[in-house]
């Protein structure tokens, strides 16, 4: 998370000796604080020859209060102008080899488990060799559902002529005995 700046030049100018703060009478402590922050250097990843100075938030926001108590014309984004909000860079933590080796056991489970369910109806029997025995029952089991399947389609056809038939001779004797 960012804390600091790097200072612009316009900043690193405005508190040199003549510079735009020199009328605004910083308070002491806060000048000093300034002046150290601009003295210690930092090397940047950009420009790797040349080490910037980096000022803290926090300095930036004591300079802008005292600028406001002040009712200075001189305002903090024209102070910061040419500064670069300074982001170091994170560093990961080296990752636990016993974690490591776990996550890779349960990855590898987990294909596995994956392979199997996706593999689990397929044989690997050839079609030119015999069937087993579990293969014969398979058929067997298909066949009688489809035998089942014809043996109701007549019984049903069977049973609706006899009742047509049968229901037609009550109706139509009546009708001739009238």
């Amino acid at each position: 998370m960012a804390s600091s700046l790097v200072a612009g030049e316009r900043l690193v100018r405005a508190l040199g000796a003549g510079g735009e703060l020199e009328p605004e009478q910083l308070p002491r402590k806060l000048r000093v604080e300034l002046e150290a922050a601009l003295r210690k250097k930092h090397k940047s990843d950009d420009s790797p020859g040349d080490p910037r100075p980096l000022v803290s938030f926090g300095l930036i926001r004591d300079l802008h209060q005292h600028l406001r108590q002040r009712d200075s014309t001189l305002y903090l984004h024209e102070l910061l102008e040419g500064s670069e909000i300074y982001l170091p860079e994170v560093v990961k933590p080296p990752r636990n080899p016993e974690l490591v080796a776990r996550l890779e056991k349960i990855k590898i489970q987990l294909a596995n488990e994956e392979y199997k369910r996706i593999t689990r109806n397929i044989t690997c029997q050839d079609s030119r060799h015999g069937g087993t025995l579990s293969d014969l029952g398979k058929e067997v089991r298909s066949v009688k559902a489809l035998v089942i399947t014809i043996f109701n389609f007549i019984v049903t056809v069977v049973a609706a002529f006899v009742c047509t038939y049968l229901g037609s001779q009550y109706i139509f004797t009546e009708m001739a005995s009238s």
